[in-house]
């Protein structure tokens, strides 16, 4: 285990625990539950997502053989069957509106056994997690091709008029009827909603009508996958084509080791609306080229170019030296490789991280804190010495939080509202800190009255002037709840507050207050505060419908200003 471990950090992965089932059902469900479980050691490793060669056993054995020089990278070939025999995949204008792309391949002369299948299955399944965006982009299809006769066609139809018996069902359904079925299906039933509404759902038939699947939900039985299963024929559709090339790619040439002929993948053509026709796999090598000067620079290392070409090709990226530069070749398998940056990060991988010399850098510089953290730490301790106890709140909140329950129009907040929000508590992102502090005190109800609490943090708003179209501003809020509303204490905080900052009680450079109204202060008990000519807050006593609203049964009032001005 603990070579294992040193192997995948040198390969750049991580051994994340040495477990079984058993251990594993113990751990959330406890001894009893795990009776009986697999006790199979499994290891689980971390790999980077860019990375979907890595995905499934064949791929990281083979990349390991490779790093570790047992076995040279095998050559991925394309085989174009005779004039007239090519698998077809047709495609038409019906799809457009739902799921556009398809790519086709075939893998033939296969031999599956259990771990193999198994292996399959599970790449697939890992590969829509990842890339496929739970299949929003890309969405697998693998079926058995001597159960079914091509030329096959990719179309969308009206969800009655689909009619087919789903993987491992008993009887046939209409796709209306399929999502009904599988609404409460733990697993399928978070891919619905991307072609539920739509007026037409894609599949996939064969030459005599036999549905092989209807993405991005289910296969079909009829051609289901099995032990015996000797010819596949693998579809992946989508909204991304490049996504899609890069999957069939990824699938071909993991499983093309089982083949006859091993890492060979014939191939098939795919007609689109417009009649242009096109051969899939792509399986495309192509040559970067990189200045060996570049990669000891980034890396901080001195080798030979040959020995980087060396240790490239340890990484699968076959490199020799021409020249003064290094040509690497980049396989189908390696869609993460973009850039001359990912080659430079591949040899360093290779080199070792633990091998490169620590240097000093050759620039020297003295790190300060920035100024308004500097500030934030300073009133922090003398507002703590002044009495209150900080509070620590959640950055997002609730809309009501902010609208509602302080008597405002959410739409007057200009708050930053989250697209996909996983609770209601997390809507938007708050724009003034005293619901926090409010929530804080509910919440602590039973503590020995008064309760004094303090919070220095940022808020956002909107604002179309900065490039990502939001603005933070560090606030400082206070509350203060007793049995009276203790309005001096807070305005005798506020003048604290203000004399450690320097600022005089007066007008021309100092700070004044001005009676006002605020949706959230009780009429008449409400003050704008003024500092250097600009507003800068609010205080005074909350409204009792406020106070109702978060639970709270006492009178309380409250302090908030933004403290960038005096930075």
């Amino acid at each position: 285990d603990e070579e294992f471990d040193e192997l995948c950090f040198e390969f750049g992965l991580e051994l994340d625990e040495v477990t079984s089932e058993k251990d594993i059902l113990s751990k959330e469900k406890g001894e009893e539950k795990a009776k009986g479980a697999s006790e199979t050691v499994l290891y689980k490793i971390d790999v980077p997502a860019n990375r979907y060669d890595l995905l499934c056993l064949e791929g990281l054995v083979r990349g390991l053989q490779v790093f570790k020089e047992r076995i040279n990278l095998p050559r991925y070939e394309k085989i174009i069957p005779p004039q007239g025999e090519m698998q077809r995949l047709i495609v038409t204008e019906e799809t457009v509106q739902v799921r556009p792309h398809a790519v086709a391949a075939v893998l033939r002369d296969i031999t599956f056994t259990k771990e193999r299948y198994d292996s399959f299955i599970d790449l697939q399944e890992k590969l829509h997690q990842n890339i496929c965006r739970l299949r929003a982009l890309v969405a697998i299809g693998t079926h058995d091709l001597d159960t079914i006769s091509g030329p096959f066609t990719f179309t969308a139809k009206a969800p009655s008029e689909i009619k087919f018996k789903p993987l491992n069902q008993s009887k046939e359904y209409t796709a209306s009827q399929i999502m009904d079925l599988y609404r409460t299906d733990s697993h399928l039933r978070h891919y619905l909603h991307l072609i539920e509404n739509k007026p037409l759902y894609p599949i996939i038939y064969d030459s005599n009508g036999i549905v092989l699947s209807m993405p991005p939900i289910i296969n079909g039985d009829h051609t289901k996958i099995s032990l015996n299963t000797r010819n596949v024929f693998i579809e992946c559709t989508g909204t991304d084509l490049t996504k899609a090339k890069i999957v069939l790619d990824t699938i071909v040439t993991m499983f093309s080791e089982y083949c006859a002929k091993p890492f060979s993948i014939e191939a098939a053509e795919v007609v689109y609306p417009n009649g242009k026709t096109h051969i899939y796999p792509e399986l495309a090598y192509r040559t970067e080229k990189v200045k060996p000067e570049l990669i000891n620079k980034r890396v901080g290392i001195s080798e030979t170019p040959s020995s980087l070409a060396k240790l490239l090709t340890r990484m699968c990226l076959k490199s020799h030296v021409v020249g003064n530069t290094l040509e690497v070749e980049i396989p189908p398998t390696r869609a993460d490789i973009i850039h001359a940056c990912d080659i430079v990060e591949d040899a360093a991988i290779a080199y070792g991280y633990n091998n490169i010399q620590m240097t000093v850098p050759k620039t020297y510089t003295i790190a300060n804190q920035l100024p308004l953290n500097k500030l934030t730490e300073l009133l922090r301790l003398d507002l703590a010495a002044a009495g209150f106890t900080e509070a620590l709140t959640f950055a997002l909140c609730s809309q009501e939080d902010i609208a509602d329950k302080l008597g405002m129009d959410l739409s007057a907040t200009k708050a930053v509202r989250i697209a996909n929000p996983k609770t209601a508590e997390f809507q938007v992102a708050r724009t003034t800190l005293l619901p926090g502090l409010l929530k804080t005190i509910a919440a602590n109800r039973k503590m020995p009255l008064p309760l004094k609490l303090f919070e220095v943090s940022d808020i956002v708003v909107k604002d179309p002037n900065t490039d990502v179209g939001a603005r933070n501003y560090r606030h400082l809020g206070a509350v203060y709840y007793n049995k009276s509303p203790g309005f001096e204490i807070i305005h005798g905080l506020l003048d604290r507050v203000m004399q450690l900052l320097e600022v005089p009680p007066n007008e021309e450079n100092g700070y004044t207050i001005k009676a006002t109204e605020g949706s959230a202060f009780f009429p008449g008990r409400c003050a704008e505060i003024f500092a250097r000519g600009q507003s800068i807050g609010k205080l005074g006593v909350l409204h009792p419908d406020v106070i109702t609203k978060f639970e709270l049964t006492m009178p309380c009032s409250a302090l908030e200003i933004n403290i960038e001005p005096f930075v």
